[in-house]
Formats: C-alpha cells, structure tokens, sequence
C-alpha cells in the first residue's frame, strides 16, 4: 500500500531476513522491488539517509533461516530527519503505534539506522507496543525467519490518526494514552486550578537558545505570575530525559513556545490544556497550521496562537524597512523553502510585547477547564 508519504508491503508465509544484506525473501512472490520504510516519501532530503531494502522472492539459493521466530516482523527506520522531535513522532512513532498497537505487543521489531540514544529515548514507549528487544537489522548476521512481516508504517496525516481508516479505529488520543501509560503520567486533565496544590494554573514557557528565542523571556515569566500563574521554563533538547520533561509537561496546564520541535511536547499535556504557538512574522500560518494547530484538536488541547507583530521580531533590526523580507514575505517564499526558512526561521528572534502577551494569557486562563 503506498500513499504520498508512506509505503507498506505485507506479506505472510515463508519469509527471510537478511539484514545485513538489506534483503527480505518472500515466498509465493514473483518479481522483486526495493523499498525504504520511513514515512516521509515525498522529501528526496530525508529519504536520501534511509536504507533501502529488496523484496526477493524464495528461491532454492535463498539463505537458509538460522532464527525462527513465532511471531510477525515489522521493519522501520529511525534515518531520514530522526533526532529533530517533531520528526521522531511525525514520521516514525505516530505511524508505529497506528501500524502496530494491534499486535498487543506480538511482534517483532526490526530497525534500520539503528541509533541506541534513539531508542534509549522513546524504550519506554516501544514497550507499549513489543515485548521483544529491538533488532539492530542493519548490523545483524542471522537470517531471520517469520511468519508475516510488514515493511514500512502506514502515515495518515501530521502527528495524527484517522480514525475512521485505523485497525481497531483508535485515534491520537490513544496514542497519547499509550505515553502515559509509558512515561507514568497520571495527570488526564487540565484545570484553572493547577496539580501542584497552590491553586494556580502552571504555565511551561518552552525556551531555546539558537534561533527564535524568547528575547524577554524573564519579563514574560514576571508578567505571566502577575497573571496568576506559576511558572516554569524549561529547554528541551536531543539529550533531555524524557520521563523527566514529559512529567513537566504534563504538570502544565498552559504551554507556549515559538514554532519549533519543542512543542512537540505538547503530547504529554493533559486534556484541555491551552497550547500557545507564537507564530514568527513571514507568513508562517500554513506551516504552523499543518504541524501544531490541527493536531492539537485531535489531542484534546486546546490550541491558541500568538502571530508575531513585526515590532516584535528581531528582523527588524536586520534589514531596511522597504527590504522586502519585510514588506512582502509570500514573495521570500515564492523563492522556495531555503530561502523562507533561513529569513523567518533560522534569523528571527522575537521580543513579547507585554500588553498583548497578558491578553493572551489571560485568555488562555479563561478557556482552562474549571477547577
């Protein structure tokens, strides 16, 4: 099964892996294709890191298996754009549990590009979904023998689930509840009146360091207590301990960060959380509609965003008022996505102004759910 994003090859009966060859031997097949198992098809960037594998029919010189194992395989890659944690749940968690969770933990998993941090990161989680150690089947020497296999995960849409198309019909939600159960959190729901027992809300300011910072972060924390909130800033990065942050973020009852991998986080939040996603000024509203705002819905948060004025951008001091990074981003992004992404994204740093950033706040105080 193949779509713009993903491709899904299945097959029962006698099959053969061969890892270290990047070869997979099918029985009752009779033409071979190639294939790379990571969801994002169409971004020649990211395929271009993952391994691809051959589908071979079973012939008398086919290798003989040297593991037998009683339960089905399934192949995904941890290449392409894994690392960034928007990638790691769009293209490669989200697609596992939606392709898996219907095994109950029967199946056997095979990943290529094997990174162990990676997998250090989110083992919690892949024990949701296998009770068997992760094969290294780049590295691996045996020819492994199954009963089914699937390669590749299936992709609905960003850090999303189609219900109506999902074996068992489960949804993001779900999946949200699969890294509860992982991460040991048991706060379900947000409330005005917080989880830590002093009857405020928390909000969880999401910092970073290199592009789009905060450039009045402790102004905006000052001003957020005034509010009536308590407070938290946290910087996740690729080394952050999940169980830690994800704790974090599931304490918060309101998050925001600028658009980034950061608030990815925002799986961890409890339903009817606020998530705010401050916006960079350049047009971004598609981009940041596709990757945060409609997921948000389907998980249960409620999503607010916070457009950047170009008297809050950072860009202002970078170019003439007439350049026309300013004066006309959709004609930047005509130019295509190197050239948005180095002017809005990479270059951009923002300064809150105060006033609009307490009618946010406050707004987002009054959709909190009830204490």
């Amino acid at each position: 099964m193949t779509s713009k994003r993903s491709e899904r090859c299945e097959a029962r009966g006698d099959i053969r892996v061969e890892g270290n060859a990047s070869t997979i031997y099918i029985g009752g097949i009779d033409k071979e294709w190639k294939t790379k198992p990571y969801a994002r098809y169409h971004d020649p960037v990211a395929m271009a890191v993952v391994r691809e594998f051959t589908l071979k029919p079973v012939t008398e010189s086919s290798p003989a298996c040297t593991r037998n194992h009683s339960v089905p395989a399934f192949v995904f890659s941890n290449g392409g754009f894994s690392g960034n944690l928007y990638h790691d749940y769009t293209d490669v968690l989200v697609p596992l549990f939606l392709s898996t969770h219907q095994f109950k933990g029967q199946v056997q998993f095979l990943l290529s590009g094997l990174k162990p941090w990676w997998v250090n990161k989110f083992n919690l989680f892949f024990r949701q979904l296998t009770k068997y150690d992760i094969l290294d089947i780049d590295n691996d020497k045996d020819v492994h023998c199954f009963p089914r296999i699937v390669v590749g995960a299936t992709f609905h849409k960003d850090m999303g689930v189609d219900p109506k198309r999902s074996p068992g019909h489960v949804s993001v939600v779900d999946f949200k509840r699969a890294l509860r159960r992982a991460f040991g959190l048991e706060r379900v729901a947000a409330s005005r009146g917080g989880a830590t027992g002093n009857g405020k809300p928390r909000l969880l300011i999401i910092s970073r360091k290199n592009s789009r910072r905060f450039l009045n972060e402790r102004e905006m924390a000052q001003a957020a207590a005034a509010v009536g909130f308590e407070v938290r800033i946290a910087e996740p990065d690729q080394h952050t301990d999940m169980s830690t942050f994800a704790q974090l973020v599931n304490s918060a009852d309101v998050m925001i960060g600028v658009h980034g991998a950061g608030l990815t986080n925002m799986v961890f939040l409890p339903r009817g959380a606020v998530l705010i996603q401050v916006v960079p000024f350049g047009g971004l509203e598609w981009l940041t509609t596709v990757t945060f705002k409609n997921p948000a819905k389907d998980m249960e948060v409620t999503y607010m965003d916070y457009n950047v004025q170009l008297e809050e951008s950072s860009l202002i001091d970078q170019y003439p008022r007439n350049h026309q990074v300013l004066t006309d981003p959709y004609a930047v992004h005509k130019q295509g996505w190197d050239a948005l992404k180095t002017a809005y994204l990479d270059k951009q740093n923002i300064k809150m102004d105060m006033d609009r950033f307490k009618k946010t706040l406050q707004e987002a105080l009054d959709r909190l759910p009830p204490a």
